[in-house]
């Protein structure tokens, strides 16, 4: 079991404004899990690998990707009280879910 966050890159997020946009998308995609998934995952050190995508475009990508085989998904847009635009999407949760199934899609994408 393991959950992924994709970053967008083109972004150039600080590393602090980054952070906290994976924290909201592990939390959001936690929150949208089944709790047995949440459990095993849990019980298995709660996994997390944060990989990079170009722009927005890719990262939809991913989205439409991860929920056409079944992945629960987060997709974080900004707030805007920082340096982003309000409704700037910033990164997507995926799962916890297996690690086979996640890498289907996100195997080859490389970490930030």
């Amino acid at each position: 079991m393991k959950q992924v966050i994709l970053i967008r890159q083109d972004l150039k997020l600080p590393k602090g404004k980054m952070s906290v946009q994976a924290a909201h998308a592990s939390t959001e995609s936690l929150l949208r899990s089944h709790k047995d998934d949440v459990q095993k995952w849990r019980n298995q050190g709660m996994k997390k690998v944060v990989l990079k995508v170009k722009d927005e475009e890719e990262l939809i990508k991913y989205k439409r990707e991860a929920e056409d085989i079944g992945l629960v998904t987060a997709l974080i847009q900004d707030a805007g009280r920082t340096v982003l635009d309000p409704g700037t999407t910033t990164c997507l949760g995926i799962g916890p879910d297996k690690e086979e199934k996640i890498d289907k899609i996100t195997g080859k994408l490389k970490m930030v």
